[in-house]
């Protein structure tokens, strides 16, 4: 199937960085993106909780946007956007179902859960802690949303309802968090 009018528009859209083409296109495709990670996942014996889920379409969306959309510049058009889009997500996935395969294997998973367990509230205060920290590096937006994710336990949906912000859009916010608060750690035991 070639590449539709209107996938064409919104892949324009988005490269010019036009006022709602981002939302348009994770409306779009987000449905898509999850049938591929599920699909994938059971193509593999992986059971996916909807956190799981959630966090590997973050992982997806934030591959299409590095290097200011270098995936969606790199299409070519000789097919439609969305098996483009479905190859993409699932090369993504298969990526990071591996890595958390091995993380499993080397015991550094279930070590953390152990961990973690076993620390009960102190694990909880140190996260308060770190999450904290992370506050004071995020705009106020990011910050508000990561402060309800990790302080408040509130769902995506929760989040989306409370502060006006699509759902859709949380996952990769909370990851972008998360790598900011690693490389801040890394500045400063470095």
């Amino acid at each position: 199937m070639a590449l539709t009018k209107l996938d064409r528009d919104l892949l324009e859209r988005c490269l010019a960085g036009k006022p709602g083409a981002w939302r348009d296109f994770v409306d779009r495709f987000l449905r898509l993106f999850v049938h591929v990670i599920r699909h994938t996942a059971h193509a593999r014996s992986v059971k996916l909780v909807q956190a799981d889920i959630d966090d590997l379409c973050a992982e997806i969306f934030l591959e299409i946007l590095a290097d200011d959309f270098r995936v969606l510049r790199q299409f070519r058009g000789k097919s439609s956007l969305a098996t483009y889009l479905a190859v993409i997500s699932r090369r993504v996935t298969v990526k990071e179902i591996a890595h958390r395969r091995k993380e499993k294997s080397l015991g550094l998973t279930d070590l953390t859960q152990s961990s973690a367990a076993a620390n009960g509230e102190q694990q909880r205060i140190e996260d308060a802690d770190e999450v904290r920290q992370l506050l004071t590096l995020l705009s106020p937006d990011d910050a508000k949303i990561v402060k309800q994710y990790h302080l408040h336990g509130k769902s995506y949906r929760e989040i989306s309802d409370l502060l006006g912000v699509p759902e859709n859009s949380i996952g990769p916010t909370l990851t972008r968090a998360r790598e900011k608060l690693r490389t801040a750690s890394g500045k400063v035991s470095s």
